[in-house]
């Protein structure tokens, strides 16, 4: 593990350490790694829009809007093959949370994410995304493959 020194300036160096209090960091090297991986993320992401990727996208929709379900399951069965799992929480008697692991190229994935938050109705959607690199290996005596998605960092 490579060390390195960093100067902050007093009043950034408290709110940093307010930060890491906030988030539970047991300490400074670990909060700054995940800052540092979170942007390194970002970059690559952004870049590669035609890298693979694993991605949670997460919304929130009122059932009782007109059709609105029937769109947003539509959708899905329109990118069948983005989506590996689903899962629906109903929050009250109107609405309901749901969130797709999705994978696939980042461009597609970031389309589909892109036209559920769009649908009227849709509200609080948010993608998360971690470029990967898939590789397909076999395990078992049989050789039967399978892929790994490996996060990039």
């Amino acid at each position: 593990m490579e060390r390195f020194t960093m100067s902050l300036e007093d009043d950034l160096a408290n709110e940093f350490d307010e930060y890491i209090g906030k988030k539970a960091y047991s300490n400074r090297s670990e909060a700054m790694r995940d800052l540092i991986r979170n942007a390194l993320e970002k970059e690559r992401v952004e870049k590669s829009a035609s890298g693979h990727c694993i991605a949670a996208l997460s919304y929130v929709y009122n059932h009782h809007e007109s059709e609105l379900a029937s769109k947003v399951t539509s959708t899905h069965h329109n990118h069948h093959d983005l989506t590996l799992s689903t899962m629906h929480v109903h929050l009250d008697h109107d609405n309901c949370l749901e969130t797709a692991i999705l994978q696939g190229h980042i461009g597609e994935v970031q389309e589909f994410a892109n036209s559920i938050k769009a649908v009227r109705g849709v509200r609080h959607g948010n993608l998360y995304i971690v470029a990967v690199d898939e590789t397909t290996v076999s395990h078992s005596p049989e050789g039967k493959k399978h892929s790994h998605a490996k996060p990039r960092t």
